[in-house]
Formats: structure tokens, sequence, C-alpha cells
């Protein structure tokens, strides 16, 4: 029989799967002896099951009762007791985290009768009634459909008849009386009573729960974070503990917090987090009320500060990474409500894996796992230039790295519309909530005038790797406006920057300057302690243990040098069409509009020398390192110009240019339909005299220069889109014949191998037979993501791409992460088959997706030599490679 419900005692935290991180980790706490309020979980089997059929799973209830009868019986109450109520509270916890994304339901188990009871047994009507008050919104919103801007409205009346600036100004009836405009809310609303049965609402809370995980922002979320939709969430059940209890007179007052034994901004060592007394856990990451720092808990409460502490040192070293903690005091009392491996900015989990080896807790191997390319990118990315920015409009707390320009805007909507759009924009709100989540994905920062480090904008954004200031209480924020403390109005599309490194907002468009991570992969920047000794470290460590070798795709002599800089081992993809552009386009166009073979012959003549010189010059900045060059690729009529254009200028001229007419001929001639089908690739040099010739011929001429002036040039040839052998055999014969010249009137010996791109279906499927001919593969993965899908890629990424990630056909765009199913069985065929033809044949990647992390690690596994891509993500590369090296090292998914 299926087992449904777990108790804390019963769990532990390799069970996430079934119990979700929440339920694991609540298990794994109480294992360790920490103070946990006691409670069980209801698993994600469970969820599954009543996703898939509607209905909750046979024997749950009775499970749930059985396991509320425990609790009962070891608090001495039960659920909704009259005199003494037991409450519970009911908390999604899928297996990776979502912080804010499903439902919470709080104090299950009052109504019209307990809440007296409790009234008298906490000796606080005031509290009795403001905890009745939460579980009547929380549960009109999350179980009953209630919109939660009712609620909010009614509150905000009450506040303003009561000129109470908060809630916590708001007394026993006033409260009371709220309880009752909820109710009504609930009844016209929803056309039902809000539940008095306790059962009842902890039955109905559950499964509210199981239905939040297909909510719309959960969705949304699972997608920004390659969570999989099919893992469904755990429910957690556990005894509510109070930080708003209030102080007596032998006891203490309380509060709630959320605390992280490292700094998840930053990475540095120390105590971090929020305190908010006389407050409720939700009230802290709400953001509603501006915390105090966790220091502050030192003077309120030194015996609760010093076990928090304790705990903390025992969690991080249990989990050997960074944690993440929530906590609440109840009357001098410290209770353990949560822990997790914490989200972390970019530049803290760098920083914390090198200190965690450096203290012994993990090893290098470990550390290099808990980074990753992307956090490295966004490690390189620009900083301002603060010298050039001016005074501050506001500063608040910042919590989450990063330099970020775009218009304010002031609701989620018009974030999305306006970023739709083609615009940056920054999200500016008092406080976000989970339904603000489309905006913080499309905005390029968030700033926040409440809440704290912990808040969900700053827990959020620090997950997405999201710039974020938030606290900046020197605000005001309005309906689409923003004013200083200095009296600036900021309105809505008013361009800002946000320093979350600094906890800055500037006016206008900041300068950016290097990261200091850039300049040190620059070769110009000091080996600083922090963060830029952590990046050096780990890729340090990933080139000594990584198998691909890392090559870039550079066209030019100083895409090289940077490339090289960046630690690229050659380069495996040099386009020689890039050469073809500028000035020389007229050189082309003499090529293409050649009446006989002389004038054909002069054009690529004058072509030569200037091949030549490209080829010098990248092959001298990549000296002793492979430099892989592509004979021409596109087609002919790339270099000519625009034929509706043309059309128009001959038409409209009164006499037109010759020069004009000549090339419209030309343009009307090599139109084709689908030029990425057409006449480009080996076609070109197969049906086009002495273009494949002029293109070796520089090669080899450039080969022979360096070799004259001391160098070691490792020049290779590739020939692009092959999809036949014998389309291969053909345009070899031509390059062997012209190195046989070169060589033979110099008089220096010209080794150039010859190999292809394979970015056909066909080319994948008979590599084989063309590794007969080839000396080397490089799977060109742009065009055979396209060829293998039946995408034009400029046609289908603007079309419909957006509707197919919302449908889940994609979990991610085939052009961003190799499709490993259909591209990527292509790809292992061709490996299989070209090696067992040639046996150590040498197989790299020069599509965007060489630099893509996820794809980096499938190149791995398949076998290939190298990636290649484009200098900026070389070290992003590196990394990966190491990191792919060490499949089924553990790493730090906070997910």
């Amino acid at each position: 029989m299926v087992r449904y419900v777990y108790d804390f005692r019963e769990g532990r935290r390799e069970m996430a799967d079934l119990l979700g991180g929440k339920g694991a980790n609540l298990a794994e706490m109480t294992r360790l002896g920490l103070p946990v309020p006691p409670g069980f979980t209801v698993t994600t089997d469970a969820c599954r099951a009543f996703l898939a059929t509607g209905v909750e799973p046979p024997d749950m209830a009775v499970e749930v009762s059985r396991h509320l009868s425990a609790i009962e019986a070891g608090a001495g109450r039960r659920l909704g007791q009259r005199d003494d109520p037991l409450l519970l509270s009911v908390r999604s916890g899928a297996r990776f985290s979502m912080p804010g994304m499903m439902e919470t339901v709080l104090n299950v188990g009052l109504n019209d009768d307990s809440v007296l009871g409790l009234a008298k047994a906490s000796g606080s009507e005031r509290f009795a009634w403001d905890s009745y008050r939460r579980l009547v919104q929380m549960f009109g919103a999350t179980v009953m459909g209630v919109d939660p801007a009712l609620f909010e409205e009614a509150m905000a009346l009450l506040k303003e008849a009561r000129e109470a600036p908060d809630d916590l100004h708001l007394d026993a009836t006033d409260l009371a009386r709220l309880v009752e405009t909820y109710k009504r809310l609930i009844r016209d609303e929803a056309g039902e009573e809000f539940p008095q049965s306790p059962a009842e609402q902890l039955r109905r809370a559950i499964l509210a729960v199981f239905q939040s995980w297909n909510g719309e922002r959960a969705r949304l979320y699972r997608r920004r974070e390659h969570i999989p939709d099919d893992l469904g969430t755990g429910v957690t059940v556990q005894r509510m503990v109070y930080g708003n209890l209030g102080a007596t007179a032998t006891s203490k007052g309380g509060g709630s917090g959320v605390a992280f034994t490292r700094d998840p901004a930053t990475g540095r060592p120390g105590l971090y987090g929020d305190y908010l007394p006389d407050a409720q856990g939700e009230d802290v990451v709400a953001g509603i009320r501006n915390t105090v720092p966790l220091a502050e808990l030192e003077r309120r409460d030194p015996a609760s500060y010093t076990q928090l502490l304790g705990y903390m040192r025992t969690l991080e070293t249990h989990y050997r990474d960074l944690c993440d903690i929530e906590f609440t005091i109840e009357r001098g009392r410290l209770w353990m409500l949560q822990t997790r491996v914490g989200k972390r900015t970019a530049e803290a989990a760098f920083t914390i894996a090198a200190q965690l080896a450096d203290e012994g807790l993990i090893t290098t191997d470990e550390a290099l796992a808990r980074v990753d390319g992307d956090g490295l990118a966004r490690l390189m990315f620009p900083a301002f230039d603060t010298s050039a920015a001016g005074a501050a409009l506001a500063h608040g707390l910042p919590a989450s790295p990063g330099a970020a320009v775009g218009a304010a805007v002031f609701d989620s909507a018009a974030a999305v519309r306006r970023a739709a759009a083609g615009e940056k924009v920054v999200l500016v709100r008092q406080e976000t909530t989970p339904d603000d989540l489309p905006g913080m994905i499309a905005a390029q920062a968030v700033l926040t005038s409440r809440g704290g480090k912990t808040s969900h904008a700053a827990v959020v954004a620090r997950g997405m790797g999201k710039v974020c200031v938030c606290g900046a209480e020197e605000l005001t924020v309005e309906d689409r406006r923003f004013t200083t403390r200095g009296g600036v109005v900021v309105e809505e599309g008013t361009v800002i920057s946000v320093d979350g490194s600094a906890g800055a907002v500037y006016p206008g468009a900041v300068p950016l300057a290097d990261s200091a991570v850039m300049r040190l992969l620059e070769g110009g920047g000091e080996r600083s302690a922090g963060v830029v000794d952590a990046v050096a470290r780990a890729l340090e460590h990933a080139d000594s243990v990584r198998r691909l070798e890392v090559r870039a795709n550079a066209d030019t002599p100083e895409d090289a040098r940077r490339a090289r800089r960046f630690g690229a081992q050659g380069i495996g993809l040099c386009r020689t069409e890039h050469m073809f552009l500028g000035e020389r386009r007229k050189l082309v166009e003499e090529m293409i509009l050649a009446a006989d073979d002389g004038a054909r012959e002069r054009a690529l003549a004058a072509l030569l020398p200037l091949q030549r010189a490209d080829f010098t010059s990248i092959l001298e900045a990549m000296d002793g390192l492979p430099v892989t060059i592509r004979l021409l690729d596109p087609p002919l009529h790339e270099f000519l110009p625009d034929r509706t254009e043309l059309a128009v200028r001959v038409a409209a001229a009164a006499e037109p240019d010759p020069h004009d007419v000549e090339l419209l001929d030309a343009v009307n001639r090599m139109h084709e339909e689908n030029p990425m089908l057409g006449l480009r690739g080996v076609r070109l040099g197969l049906v086009i005299p002495g273009l494949v010739a002029m293109q070796v011929r520089a090669v080899a001429e450039a080969v022979v220069a360096r070799v004259r002036a001391g160098g070691a040039p490792r020049a290779e040839i590739m020939v692009p889109l092959v999809g036949a052998v014998e389309e291969l055999r053909i345009e070899r014969a031509e390059v062997e014949r012209v190195l046989a010249e070169v060589s033979e009137e110099s008089g220096v010996p010209v080794r150039c191998p010859v190999g292809t791109m394979i970015e056909l279906p066909r080319a994948a499927l008979t590599a084989g037979r063309i590794a007969e001919e080839a000396e080397f593969f490089s799977f060109g993965t742009n065009d055979l993501t396209q060829t293998t899908w039946g995408f034009s890629r400029d046609d289908v990424e603007a079309a419909f791409f957006s509707e197919y990630l919302d449908k889940g056909v994609f979990s991610a765009s085939p052009f961003e992460t190799l499709d490993r199913d259909g591209v990527g069985r292509l790809v292992r065929i061709a490996v299989d088959e070209g090696r067992a033809a040639r046996p150590g044949l040498k197989i790299g990647v020069c599509g965007e997706h060489g630099g893509d992390p996820e794809s980096v690690h499938f190149f791995h596994t398949a076998g290939l030599d190298y990636v290649s891509c484009s200098p900026f993500r070389v070290p992003v590369a590196r990394l990966e490679a190491g990191r792919a090296a060490l499949a089924g090292t553990e790493g730090s998914d906070s997910r």
C-alpha cells in the first residue's frame, strides 16, 4: 500500500523527492535534535495523485487524521479546542525551493468559538483576533479564491479610519470587526461561508496547496528555474508557534527572523539576516514592515541569540554549505521552522565555495561543482563607473549585486509589456509579492522602498541573478512615480540606474566599466582577495581536471588575442565571409558579376592578398595553437545590395545606373526562396571556379609567412555544409592541390589538416563514410538544429517560440541549449561512426552551444575533444568543462 504521510521523526534529508525540500529538511533538523515544532508531511506522491485524478488519494485522510492525533496527544490539546486550541500551519514544500510561488495557510483550527479560547489561554485578545484575521484572509484568498486585493482594501480602509500607520496599531476590537468584514467578503465573493470546522479547514488547506503547484506564478517560476513540472509538492502540517504572542510577567516577548550562515549576496562570513520583533514569519519575508538586523536580537534576547548561533554552526557543518534558516521566538523560546541550502548570488557562490574548501568542509572538486558558468558570466558583466555617477537618488540595502539601467515602471504588467517591446525597465514597488514574478523576470532590476535582505524581492532576485536594492526608505512609492527625501519626483518611464552592489539608485544611465573579474581575465587586473581570487582558483582547478579543450570562434586578430587572454586553446571557427565585408564588398561584387573567367580571376587575385594578410595576423595571434579556417559558407547574394532596395532604385530613376541594373540582374538570378538550403557552403566551392583555390592559397601563403617569421602556425581548413562524402572528396582534392603548389613555390612544407562541419542530418547519419575523407569533424549545431527540427531560426524564434516554451514543448530554446534527444542523438551517431571509420578522429563543436553550460556537459559525455565559442564565453566553457569532468560530485543545488 502506498504511504502518503510521514511524521518529521520518520524522514531525513535524502527523502526530498518524496517529502519535498521543506519536509525533508524539517525531518533532518528533528534528527539533529534541534527544536522543531512537531508535525508531519503529506508526500509529493499524494500531490501527483490528486493532480492526476482531481480527488484526494484513498486513505490519505485516514493517515492525516492518525498523524494529527499524535500531535494532539503530544500537545495535550485538540485541533480547534474551544478553551485552548491546537493550531496548525499548512505550507507547501517542493523538491526545489520556490519562495512564495505556492500557498500557505496559517492558524488552521481557529473559528468563532476557539478564538475566544485562544484569547484566554494566551492572555491577549488582540493576538487571538489578529491570528483569526490572518487565517480568514489566507484561507479566503488561497482556498476559496477571493481576490486578495479585497482583503487588503478592507484593511487599508480600517487603518485609515483609525488613523493607524500599520496593523500593529489596531486593537482587538478593530481586528474582531475586520474578521467579520472578511467573512462577509468571502460570503459575497465565494458564495459560501468561511468554514467553522477545523477538520474541514485542514483538509481544504492541504488540497489547496496541492492545487497551487499548477498556479500561474508557480509554473512561470519553474520555467525560469528549469524545475520539472511533474515533481509535485509536499505539504508540511506543523504545530503553530508565535513570535507575536507578546511577553508575560514571567517570560520574554518574541519575534520571527530569517538567518543565513553567511552573506548570500557577497559570501562574507559572519552573522547575516533579518529580525522582526512581535511578528510572525510571513511578516519578515513579505517586506511589509522593515526589519532590524539580526545582531539586534543579541541586545533584545541574548540567550536566544546565542542558541541561534549554535544551531547555525550545527547546520552549516552538517550540510557543508550555506544554510537559509527561518526561526520564531515564542515568549523567549527559540523554534527552528525551516532550513535549506540557501540561494545566493554568483559572487557569493564563488566566494563561499572557496571558503568552505579552505575550511576543510568540502574538497576542491566539490568547490568547483558548486559554482557554474552562468554565475561566472554574470561576474564578467560590467559594473557602474561610480566616479561618473553623480549624486544618488536614494540608498537601500544591497540585496543582489550588479549594475542595471532601465525605465522605472511601477507594476508587473507594465514591466512585462514594455520589456516585450524591447525596452529595458526597472520594476519599482513598495514591496514585491509572488504575483510580481512576471515583472521581476522581465525587468533588469528590482527596487523596493520596504523590506530587508531576506524579503521576497531580495530572495527571488538573488535566485535569478537579478540586480536588486531593497528597503530604500528614502523613497515614497506612489501609483506611477516615486519621490525622494529631497523632493525629486521620478515619473514612470524615467531612466534610472540601480547598483545592487552598493545599494544605490542614480538618475539617468550611469556609465559602465569592466568588472574586477573581467579585468583579471583580460590580464590587467589584480588578483585581489574575495571573489576575484575565488574565480581564479575555480578556473585553475577546472583547467586541471577537464578533458575538453576550449577554443574560440574568432574572425579578427583582436578577437583572437582576447580569446587567448581568456584561456582559449585555439580557434575552432574562423569565418572567412566576415573578411569580405566593408570596402572589400566591391571586390566580391566584381567576382559575382564577372562576365568571363578572366574577370573572375582578376577579382579573386585582388582578394588574395587581403585574405592572406587576415590569416597571417590571426595565425600570429594564435601562434602555436590550432586555427580552424572555414571556407566561404553563406550564399553569394548576401554580399550584394538588398533586392527590394535595388528594384526601387532602378524603377524610380529616370536613367538607371547601368551598374545598378547589372547588380539587380545578378540579384534576381541568384535569388533563392530558402537560401539557408540553397547555393552555399561546399556547393559554392564546387560551382564557382577559383573560389576555393584563392582562399586555400591565402591560408597556405599565410602559413609560409609565419614560418619564415619564426612562428609555429597550425592552420586547419574546414569545408562547410557537406552532405555527401563525394562533395568533400572533390573539394579536398582541390585543397591539397593548392597546398602542394604553395609548398613547391615557397620551399616551405605546408601541411593543413582538412576536415568538415557536420551540420546536416545526412552528414551525421553518413559520418562513417565522410570520415574516410575528413581529418576532423566540427559540429555546426546552429544549422544542425535548424535542419533537424525543420526550423528557420530567423522566422520561428519571434513567431512561436514563446508559446512553445509556455506550453512545455521546449524547456529551453534548442538554439540556446542543445536538444539532446534529437540533435544530440545525431551528434552521438556521428561521433561513434566517424571514429569507427577513422580512429583518433578529432571532433569538436563550433556552434553557439559550445559556450552553453548545459550543452558543454553533453559534449563531454558524447566524447568530443573540444568546444568552441565566442571569446567572451571561453572562461564559462573552461569552467563548465571542468565541472563536466566531475560528474557525480555534489554541488549546491539551491533551487
